[in-house]
């Protein structure tokens, strides 16, 4: 009884002392800014800033939503050999689970580029 009491406190005061270690910079940044750099708000100051000039028109500009698409699937497939090096270099060493686990990984991967495909995502007309 004695073990689980230590361990569930230690949780806890791991828990207390990672939420102080996220929250308190955020306090003392916040404390710093309304000491010492107070608000000054103006026309200057609150325009838009773009490399020292005004800015004559929208700067947005519109591209088609298939670059996007090859982007993302870029990424999907381009991280997938992230995954599967190291599995290629220990090949021989792994157990049939593990090489089942990335069989898995593998075929679901095929499957997004299946249906990618079958959907016209690929197609660039």
């Amino acid at each position: 009884m004695n073990a689980t009491y230590s361990s569930e406190l230690f949780i806890g005061i791991f828990l207390v002392l990672a939420l102080l270690f996220a929250l308190a910079p955020l306090v003392v940044a916040r404390i710093w800014a309304g000491c010492f750099s107070p608000q000054k708000p103006g026309p200057d100051k609150n325009a838009t800033y773009e490399c020292g000039l005004e800015s004559r028109q929208d700067a947005s500009v519109q591209f088609r939503s298939e670059y996007y698409l090859y982007a993302i699937l870029f990424l999907v497939f381009d991280v997938e050999v992230v995954f599967l090096l190291p599995f290629a270099v220990a090949f021989g060493q792994l157990s049939v689970g593990a090489s089942l686990a990335m069989l898995v990984f593998v075929l679901l991967l095929v499957e997004g580029l299946a249906w990618a495909w079958m959907k016209g995502v690929l197609r660039w007309t």
